[in-house]
């Protein structure tokens, strides 16, 4: 039992104790009670647990929702059909929707702009084709600038120049054809899709490349275009393969020279410009691409899932079968065709004096 002589008295506390002097501290901001080292690593430790938070968001649980495939033609093109194949077999690969949709206008621009405009997350994704290499040289000013502002993914698929005569024009060679136009400056005529199309520029470019002179004719497409050809509103036409395809194989189209490497699958018997003299290469491609800065993990994701898709032979053949060849190469290669690709197109905009402005 206690009593008063076990008790001690009671003594209050001063000003300035050391438990005020605790209280006082516990009050202030903990930032500010931490010494210089202890807050260097509590932020680290803070930056690090972000860093570990984030990466999942980013690369293993990609896609967490739809993504959006923008076309920037009108449907029913061959960008179109590339890009329903990507969207079934992501989706496929994914368990997730990717969304084909359909933004034309501006040659191109508009939907590329609405991609680059979008958040670098991912989730929205373009399908380039030579727009996105010819425009700046053919507009004095674009609301974006295609090597700054997007990601290169991978370049699909390209879809080389074969150049395609009436079946009366009488040549059946490049050098013949050659002939036959320097023998006739200016009085032979080509269709285009219009000013800045690729059937214009790769005229174009064998103009530059051989001296001859031709007249543009513009079409509203590769079918008017090609029909152009076979009823000799026109002597020439350069074309992708797909819309003149059949038209060769039905002997209503006479097939010069193919601008590829090597010759076609489709077209095994038509040379290329090269085997008959002429260095001349170039065709309509399609890449895909993201807006710029989106996560590395996540374009490596998407690069990686794209080329083993576009390596599945049911892919590779229904490509083939458009006239167009998988190429599938990495972000940095496809990188650096589009950088080459604008300019040497720059070259041939310039010399041509062509302005879409």
């Amino acid at each position: 039992m206690l009593t008063s002589r076990n008790l001690l008295p009671f003594v209050p506390a001063k000003a300035g104790t050391q438990r005020n002097k605790t209280n006082s501290r516990n009050k202030q901001p903990l930032g500010s009670r931490l010494r210089g080292n202890e807050r260097r690593v509590l932020l680290a430790l803070m930056l690090a647990a972000a860093a570990l938070a984030a990466t999942p968001a980013r690369a293993q649980d990609y896609p967490s929702r739809p993504v959006e495939l923008i076309v920037p033609f009108a449907a029913g093109g061959g960008a179109e059909l590339l890009a329903r194949l990507l969207s079934e077999g992501l989706n496929k690969r994914f368990g997730q929707a990717f969304l084909v949709i359909n933004r034309p206008g501006a040659n191109t621009n508009l939907g590329t702009l609405s991609v680059v405009r979008s958040r670098p997350d991912g989730y929205t994704l373009a399908i380039a084709s030579v727009g996105l290499t010819a425009n700046p040289s053919l507009y004095k000013s674009l609301a974006f600038e295609p090597q700054r502002d997007l990601d290169p993914i991978t370049l699909i698929a390209n879809s080389p120049t074969v150049l395609v005569v009436p079946p009366s024009l009488p040549v059946n060679t490049l050098p013949e054809f050659i002939a036959y136009a320097k023998a006739r400056p200016g009085e032979l005529n080509y269709g285009t899709y219009g000013a800045g199309s690729g059937p214009h520029l790769a005229t174009e470019l064998f103009q530059a490349k051989t001296g001859v002179r031709m007249q543009a004719v513009p079409y509203g497409g590769g079918g008017p275009a090609a029909l152009g050809a076979v009823t000799g509103q026109v002597h020439a036409l350069f074309s992708s393969v797909l819309p003149v395809l059949g038209l060769v194989r039905g002997d209503k189209l006479k097939p010069i020279a193919i601008a590829a490497d090597r010759r076609s699958e489709l077209m095994p018997k038509v040379p290329t410009f090269l085997e008959q003299g002429l260095d001349y290469r170039t065709g309509t491609w399609f890449g895909l691409l993201a807006p710029a800065k989106t996560p590395p993990e996540v374009i490596d994701l998407l690069h990686r899932s794209t080329v083993a898709l576009l390596q599945e032979p049911v892919v590779r053949a229904k490509i083939l079968e458009q006239g167009a060849e998988v190429v599938a190469n990495t972000p940095a290669e496809f990188r650096a065709f589009i950088k080459d690709e604008t300019e040497r197109l720059a070259t041939v905009i310039r010399g041509a004096n062509i302005s879409l402005d």
